[in-house]
């Protein structure tokens, strides 16, 4: 699914939107988003040598990995609630296209407990697990 279709259930907009498209192949999420080199966490970020800071490198993988929890979205809203084992093995630059792949490894009612990487072509830029809890809107 495209970006447009992706903003029916995932409630993120430009600038904060860093899932280009996804799809779900089985218990497996798929995403992917090009660094045009424009976006706003970029900018000095570092002048002259221009690399995605690690933590928007963890927000493309939770928003490419919202497919997972697709149908439990509507009403609500996802946070991230923990990190563990997060790694950064290789920089991301503009002009790159970050590949991720992602999978549910538990879950406690709302809150799931995610697996994740995300790649540049066959290079591991990031890895790590995650725990995405979704909040009800009439919460917040």
């Amino acid at each position: 699914m495209e970006r447009e279709e992706i903003k029916t259930f995932l409630p993120h907009r430009e600038p904060m939107l860093l899932v280009d498209d996804m799809i779900l192949e089985g218990d497996t999420a798929f995403g992917h988003y090009h660094v045009r080199g424009d976006e706003f966490f970029l900018q000095g970020h570092f002048p002259g040598n221009p690399v995605v800071p690690g933590v928007i490198l963890c927000e493309m993988l939770g928003q490419c990995c919202c497919i997972l929890v697709r149908e439990e979205l509507v009403g609500r809203t996802p946070f991230y609630s923990g990190f563990d084992g997060i790694r950064f093995k290789n920089p991301v630059r503009p002009g790159d296209t970050l590949a991720v792949r992602g999978h549910i490894t538990n879950r406690r009612g709302l809150v799931f407990f995610i697996e994740a990487e995300g790649r540049v072509e066959d290079k591991l830029c990031v890895k790590g697990q995650f725990i995405i809890t979704l909040v009800d809107n009439k919460k917040l």
